[in-house]
């Protein structure tokens, strides 16, 4: 198969973006008043989906969402590794576990209110983590399953009461967690946008295009996913920790839809626009490390992109396709559809570098050992021959943006050296995650990004290929593969027990889960982890990149 041609001029954005470390935001101080104000214009392909916290499970909303809602804790609103720091939000502080770790106790901060004018209370945080299991959040089954109470819900979730599970006090302003054992990530799942604290009259169903009031420095005034949403500040908010929910800079924020990235990049050059969300295209790498190289930030990700294959579904249902599509992949090819060395890595396992559980490993390679080396065409020939599915259709569903439908386009042209009748169909980033994630869709392939929620290894392994996360007919399947394995759910769910106590020896766990996964199960396509290549407008200044949710734009300043 033919090579994707690397790009020389690569090297010089990432030279570039490197030597920002006196950058746009070094010369002035985050609370200097003269740079409050102004508009700021972010812009992107497409919307991604509802505006409901307890739904939506896509980092461009999720980025939005740490301005707009807040839980008990929060992770701290910073500048690199400090913004994996938990730190207490609408709780006075963060609790000492009691009971050995199952019991947790919050207090309420007095005074906070939802931006419709009404004062959070006890009710509300209890009416909020009832709502989770009655709107069925994605990470209802894998996040919130181990309060107590949490059973009843996941199998009736209409009367879901969480019992005994979340008890409030309004007299003494806390509210009481019960566990039904340990869990060393409880402060982390409680951090993220699906634990938001929302009014307690917040409808029982997907709020959809609706935005639900929220506590956070601004409101999202308006939202149509065809070409706009509107953030301007909260008129109730006052700050009360600057860790957690800081004051922003810009009077409001419009965030546009329907923008190709072509234009997307001009706009921003020419000031038109702030920054844009989706990837930049490969052959404009060039003109943004050299004419626009103050502008450019590069950071890496704790993230990888991957194609999930239907294990219910034919061909992907026989294990030996799955491994003959990972063995006969390019990965070097890809990185150099996604802009060559500077800005992506090849992988063929789950868990990313430098992250918890990642040990170095590759067997879907013409030398299998710790780095991929090579496609290794013969033997994803013989798999293939083997299983007897050769001259089955097979339809690739990627996002209707530059990068998704070249990697896409790329797999085709894989599965069709193998014997397949492949297709690619782009559907619209607004749509294109959740319907890969409904088993009504029929989706035998697909490409797709993950980010991590929080830094911990069942973030990735748990959550996407974990038995809770795999919801049959619901656009919050979160397990895209539909992989269900009780012998290796039980093995994770042992090394997420095990962390409680034994972090370091439960991260040699997952390493072990990491590369059973691929060997044993290979549910999915590792393809490449990225870096962020950020592109700001000239009048933008502050820059500050969380590891946890990426620019954390309210900080920076337009005027």
């Amino acid at each position: 198969m033919t090579r994707a041609r690397r790009l020389p001029t690569l090297a010089t954005l990432a030279l570039a973006a490197t030597a920002l470390t006196a950058g746009l935001g070094s010369t002035a101080h985050a609370d200097d008043a003269a740079h409050r104000g102004g508009v700021m214009r972010l812009v992107t392909n497409a919307a991604e989906g509802t505006a409901d916290p307890h739904i939506n499970y896509t980092l461009k909303n999720w980025q939005v969402f740490q301005y707009v809602y807040d839980g008990l804790v929060a992770f701290k609103k910073a500048d690199g590794p400090d913004s994996f720091t938990i730190v207490p939000d609408l709780a006075e502080a963060v609790p000492t576990p009691q009971d050995g770790g199952k019991t947790y106790v919050f207090k309420l901060r007095k005074g906070i209110k939802f931006s419709n004018g009404k004062e959070v209370g006890v009710d509300d945080v209890v009416a909020s983590f009832r709502r989770i299991f009655k709107v069925s959040s994605p990470t209802s089954g894998s996040f919130y399953n181990g309060i107590v109470g949490a059973d009843a819900c996941l199998k009736t979730a209409d009367t879901c009461t969480l019992d005994g599970g979340v008890v409030g006090d309004a007299a003494a302003g806390t509210v009481t967690f019960h566990l039904v054992a340990p869990d060393a990530e409880f402060m982390y799942k409680l951090a993220v946008p699906h634990a938001s604290i929302l009014p307690a009259d917040a409808p029982t169903k997907d709020a959809g295009t609706t935005p639900i009031p929220g506590t956070g420095a601004y409101v999202i005034a308006s939202y149509d996913p065809n070409s706009r949403m509107k953030l301007v500040r909260n008129p109730n908010f006052k700050e009360w920790s600057a860790d957690a929910q800081p004051d922003g800079f810009p009077d409001e924020i419009d965030y546009d839809f329907g923008l190709t990235e072509e234009a997307a990049i001009t706009a921003v050059q020419n000031g038109q626009a702030d920054w844009v969300f989706d990837p930049p295209p490969a052959d404009r790498l060039n003109e943004l490390g050299t004419k626009y190289a103050s502008q450019v930030h590069v950071t890496p990700l704790t993230a990888f992109w991957y194609a999930p294959m239907n294990t219910n579904l034919p061909p992907f249902n026989d294990v030996r396709v799955r491994k003959a599509l990972n063995y006969a992949v390019d990965r070097d090819a890809l990185v150099g559809l996604f802009g060559g060395a500077q800005l992506a890595t090849p992988t063929c396992q789950i868990l990313p570098p430098n992250f918890p559980g990642h040990v170095d490993s590759c067997i879907y390679t013409k030398d299998p050992g710790t780095d991929w080396s090579a496609p290794d065409l013969d033997k994803a020939k013989e798999l293939v021959k083997e299983s007897g599915t050769a001259g089955q259709k097979v339809t690739i569903i990627t996002e209707d943006t530059a990068v998704s439908k070249a990697v896409g386009t790329y797999l085709q042209s894989v599965l069709n050296d193998l014997g397949y009748d492949a297709s690619v169909k782009p559907i619209s980033s607004n749509i294109q995650f959740t319907y890969i994630q409904n088993t009504n869709n029929k989706v035998q392939i697909s490409v797709s990004q993950w980010y991590q929620d929080y830094p911990a290894a069942s973030d990735f392994l748990n959550v996407l290929f974990g038995c809770d996360s795999f919801h049959p007919g619901s656009d919050s399947s979160i397990n895209i593969s539909g992989y269900c394995d009780k012998d290796f759910d039980a093995k994770m769910k042992a090394a997420m027990l095990q962390g409680v106590t034994d972090p370091e020896g439960a991260n040699k766990e997952w390493a072990k889960l990491d590369a059973e996964l691929m060997d044993k199960g290979a549910p999915a396509v590792p393809l490449f982890t990225p870096k962020r290549v950020d592109f700001v407008s000239s009048r933008v200044g502050n820059f500050k990149f969380s590891l946890e949710f990426q620019w954390v734009f309210p900080q920076a300043w337009v005027k």
